[in-house]
């Protein structure tokens, strides 16, 4: 069976890829994330996202590397992780009764052949109107500081929404599973037909030697 490869050590990432029962393992891309001068949200993320399928394959040079990564624009500007609650509140104050659009970046390598598939997902959010205690209290409970646009849509974040729109809600947490099975299909890889004595395999990063 074809191993997989997770290009990340996000838990996020990691739970949605179980998701899957796919047998893999994750290892972390040393990826310089530097944006390019010039280069909008889709060019960045799929730029990196490449970027990390592909500097793994030195060491896993007969596997699938799955490679992803996201960024949200607020008010017209790549918005990254705000690492602090002051920052986390700025971000979301502007935030508040506006569409934020999360664009995140898939790439599936096939380090064997070299065949590559990349893709942008789009994903828009639509907050509600909130006030500076709600924002304020949000982020002393949920800590949302190392998430871009600081909330956690699978946790209390959902109560900063007005609605959703996108193909795929786990492309909001960072992994686009939908796209992601259909660039596994092409490498031959189904999902529903792997062997049930398969799906037991390390998966996760505790059980991983990397």
């Amino acid at each position: 069976m074809t191993q997989i490869v997770l290009a990340s050590t996000s838990p996020y990432r990691r739970e949605l890829l179980e998701k899957l029962g796919i047998p893999f393992t994750a290892a972390a891309p040393q990826v310089d994330e530097t944006p390019i001068p010039g280069e909008d949200a889709r060019q960045l993320v799929m730029r990196l996202a490449q970027a990390k399928a592909q500097v793994l394959s030195a060491k896993y040079p007969n596997h699938l590397i799955v490679g992803s990564d996201q960024v949200c624009v607020l008010d017209g500007k790549i918005a990254g992780k705000p690492h602090t609650e002051e920052k986390a509140v700025e971000q979301l104050l502007i935030a508040r009764n506006s569409i934020v659009t999360f664009y995140t970046g898939l790439a599936l390598y096939s380090s064997a052949s070299g065949n590559l598939q990349v893709i942008c997902e789009p994903f828009d959010v639509h907050f509600r109107h909130l006030s500076e205690q709600e924002i304020r209290n949000y982020v002393r409970k949920e800590q949302p500081l190392q998430c871009a646009g600081s909330f956690k849509s699978e946790g209390l974040g959902i109560t900063l929404f007005e609605k959703l729109e996108g193909r795929d809600p786990n492309t909001l947490v960072g992994l686009p599973l939908i796209a992601l099975c259909e660039m596994l299909r092409n490498e031959g890889v189904n999902p529903l037909l792997i062997r049930a004595e398969h799906v037991g395999w390390p998966s996760r990063l505790s059980d991983l030697q990397n």
